[in-house]
């Protein structure tokens, strides 16, 4: 497998997920700061111009949701989501959806502003709002949707690994993961595990 990732982007979840497995697999960097998502070799990979994107004996793969879902399905032995019980499973699926169509659209706010408008005054007002959205999310996990230790309860699985990869986007975004107590224990967890720790380092913020 060829595993496609950038700095700084949510593909550190699917990455994070590939690395627990233990699996042989090739991780090649994709260099937006060179543009090098829109080039026509990229692009023949993933046509959004975007990442993440994993190429499998089968064919490629995007969204992130599609490839944890496959890594986890693909490589049953790493028990990374409960997927001998469909209802548990499309519990995981709900909480990274929602991840995928929500959170992570609250933030793109701050830095894709032009996705959805042309006007300055537009984006700015766009941008001074994603704090606001990504505490009111963040708020909603805290108390709702993460059961403690982890998403799924006692199991570590794909939804922690999301939520992770979007928690360290949230101090740029202006929110304080210090007023989620259980997000915040749930980081400090997982940067104990090596696995985490050797991945995190290949994703430091962009300048």
């Amino acid at each position: 497998m060829i595993f496609f990732y950038t700095p700084y982007s949510c593909s550190m979840a699917a990455h994070l997920a590939l690395e627990q497995t233990g699996v042989d697999y090739e991780a090649r960097l994709i260099d937006f700061t060179q543009n090098e998502q829109r080039s026509e070799a990229y692009l023949a990979i993933n046509p959004k111009g975007r990442v993440p994107a994993l190429q499998t004996e089968w064919g490629i793969l995007t969204e992130t949701p599609a490839i944890l879902a496959f890594i986890s399905q693909r490589f049953p032995e790493a028990k990374l989501a409960p997927i001998e019980d469909p209802f548990r499973f499309a519990k995981v699926q709900e909480f990274n959806s929602y991840l995928c169509s929500t959170v992570h659209v609250a933030h793109a706010h701050r830095l894709r502003g032009s996705r959805w408008a042309d006007d300055p005054k537009a984006i700015e007002s766009m941008q001074q709002k994603v704090a606001q959205n990504m505490t009111e999310c963040f708020t909603l996990i805290e108390q709702q949707l993460l059961t403690g230790p982890y998403v799924m309860g006692a199991d570590y699985s794909i939804c922690d690994m999301y939520l992770f990869t979007i928690c360290q986007w949230l101090e740029r975004d202006g929110v304080d993961i210090r007023r989620f107590p259980k997000v915040e224990q749930l980081c400090q967890q997982m940067l104990e595990n090596p696995v985490v720790a050797r991945i995190t380092a290949l994703y430091q913020p962009a300048s």
